[in-house]
């Protein structure tokens, strides 16, 4: 492969620069969950992705280099469910040994961690992130639309933590009369197996998943249940500016008073770890996205609610040098103003967005 040229930082429109990058492996899931995949429409006759069709690994190293060369340094692998994806870890040291990443982080269902966590872990995952939205068998089914039962779940989580992967992070998609019971429950369990876990506010990504708003739980609901049993304080760094009424609203914030994270978080003042909140219709923060997406066919999106993306893998099939790629993905860096959630209504977003098992979360 060529050397990576010397391509200056690229900010968008709203003077945000080009720092994470989300790379779907395959649009395929082995769990049917509502918020994501429903079964209805994403079953036997729906047509996933040929095989073909996927960038491979080699494919997928050239695109990740022409990020990094415009500054990404955080890469996050996902899906669909990424431990699909056939011989995963070889693309896992292809990304590693890219000169100018710093972290590589997977996103998963947890289900197929227990065969393969070691040799992920070996091949260069720094972090995981395991979905897991209910302790109760009855509820997980549910959600899930799996005969699996939890423990499924909570083996893929002892894996990674037997592997080494410090902290383990769950991500737990919250909703009014589906699983909001489960709050406390998920929040004791993560207390005691040492977990670091993050309450996320129900979105309306793509627009199969029957997205209310009266189903959204609010970030500032779930904290205040979690903090009336466990007593928590904004983690260090982080600066809390609550509104009127005591409600919280941290956020990270870099030099530039820029905030740097997604996730809200709280230490537990008994040391019991974090605990943490992603509050992404009530208190967006569309302003300090810094994250792009490609989709296992080589699109370009620049927003987790975007219709369409920009296609990358014609021009790396053509025969396209690194230099044009670098500078393919900064022009369209360059014309982003996407800030979906700022401008959700009260019933939501409207019109085509990609459906989130095609881009990852």
């Amino acid at each position: 492969m060529e050397p990576l040229g010397t391509t200056p930082p690229v900010t968008d429109r709203l003077a945000r620069p080009l720092e994470d990058l989300r790379i779907s492996v395959t649009d395929r899931c082995n769990l049917r969950c509502r918020y994501c995949m429903p079964r209805e429409l994403f079953g036997p006759d729906h047509a996933f992705l040929e095989r073909d069709d996927l960038l491979s690994f080699e494919e997928l190293e050239r695109v990740v280099a022409a990020f990094v060369d415009l500054g990404v340094s955080k890469l996050r692998v996902t899906g669909g469910e990424p431990l699909l994806r056939r011989d995963l870890p070889e693309l896992i040291a292809k990304l590693a040994a890219l000169d100018g990443v710093e972290d590589i982080a997977l996103t998963t269902n947890g289900v197929l961690l227990p065969r393969m966590a070691d040799e992920l872990v070996d091949a260069g995952v720094d972090r995981v992130t395991i979905s897991l939205d209910a302790l109760d068998d009855a509820t997980f089914r549910a959600m899930a639309d799996t005969p699996l039962s939890v423990a499924a779940v909570i083996e893929g989580v002892e894996a990674a933590k037997a592997a080494g992967l410090r902290p383990v992070k769950v991500n737990t998609v919250v909703q009014y009369g589906v699983n909001d019971h489960q709050i406390e429950d998920l929040a004791a369990w993560a207390r005691d197996t040492g977990v670091t876990i993050r309450f996320i506010e129900f979105m309306d990504v793509g627009t199969t998943n029957g997205w209310l708003r009266d189903r959204v739980v609010p970030a500032d609901e779930v904290l205040a249940r979690i903090a009336s049993r466990w007593p928590v304080d904004p983690v260090d760094g982080e600066v809390a500016h609550g509104d009127a009424d005591g409600g919280f609203a941290p956020q990270a914030v870099n030099r530039d008073g820029q905030r740097v994270q997604v996730a809200e978080r709280y230490r537990y003042r008994d040391g019991a770890g974090e605990v943490g909140v992603i509050a992404s219709v009530t208190r967006p923060f569309c302003r300090t996205c810094v994250r792009a997406r490609i989709s296992a066919i080589g699109e370009l999106y620049t927003c987790l609610f975007a219709a369409e993306g920009h296609d990358l893998r014609s021009l790396v099939r053509a025969g396209g040098t690194q230099e044009q790629l670098s500078a393919a993905i900064a022009d369209v860096w360059r014309g982003r103003s996407d800030r979906a959630s700022e401008l959700r209504s009260e019933g939501g977003l409207t019109g085509p967005r990609v459906e989130m098992s095609y881009i990852g979360g």
